[in-house]
């Protein structure tokens, strides 16, 4: 199936999601995950209307930046070494996975804007997931006051991959009311108004429990690498 129907499909079930939860549609933002399909495919998405690519490794970003250039919004999704800040800084406007001072210090070092970051909360206490706990999230905020060059732009959060409908919402609900906390606090550098949580399988919770940005890949662009 092309990607402008997977689209049109995928519009119908956030709209879906957001009529549930009195919402509208402009307030989530869809970000399409390009991790594991060709430039061709990530171009595809782009004449189909999506406005921002989603990657997790700087190679599969530079590649089709080599191509696509800043045609799209780059969200930097994936776990980021402190080592490959510098192949990325300038080409991405969010990174989705902050989640440690070392690399708070290598983007405010090597950036010559403001970066958009998203902090990276591990709200299921998975071993197998990158993040800080939930408790820790308020202190390491606080701790980046002084770096000029990080916008802390919200949350983001992995959920289980299982189809358990009321731990999907737990670990979505906390996330929001951790990002609810931090708003709570009036840091003109952590405005902290993004949520970006659901994928695939579990956007429609997400954007119920209130994901401003999902991030989609397989039901979308589909996979083909």
């Amino acid at each position: 199936m092309k990607v402008a129907a997977k689209l049109e499909d995928i519009k119908e079930q956030i709209n879906q999601a957001c009529g549930k939860a009195n919402r509208e549609p402009n307030e989530v933002r869809l970000i399409a995950v390009t991790k594991y399909v060709s430039i061709e495919r990530a171009n595809e998405a782009l004449e189909a209307g999506i406005t921002d690519l989603g990657e997790n490794r700087d190679e599969g970003l530079l590649n089709k930046w080599e191509v696509l250039g800043d045609k799209p919004v780059w969200h930097y999704i994936g776990t980021l070494q402190t080592r490959k800040v510098k192949k990325i800084i300038d080409k991405v406007e969010y990174i989705h996975s902050l989640d440690r001072l070392s690399l708070a210090e290598e983007i405010n070092k090597r950036a010559n804007r403001k970066i958009k970051c998203l902090v990276q909360v591990n709200v299921s206490a998975e071993e197998s997931k990158h993040g800080l706990p939930p408790e820790e999230v308020i202190p390491f905020i606080q701790s980046l006051r002084t770096f000029k060059n990080i916008c802390v732009e919200g949350l983001m959060t992995m959920a289980p991959f299982i189809n358990d409908e009321l731990v999907l919402r737990e670990c979505f609900r906390k996330l929001r009311k951790l990002r609810e906390q931090v708003q709570a606090l009036n840091l003109d550098f952590a405005p902290c108004t993004e949520l970006s949580m659901g994928m695939s399988n579990d956007f429609a919770i997400a954007i119920e429990e209130g994901a401003t940005m999902v991030r989609i890949g397989t039901a979308l662009v589909g996979e083909d690498e």
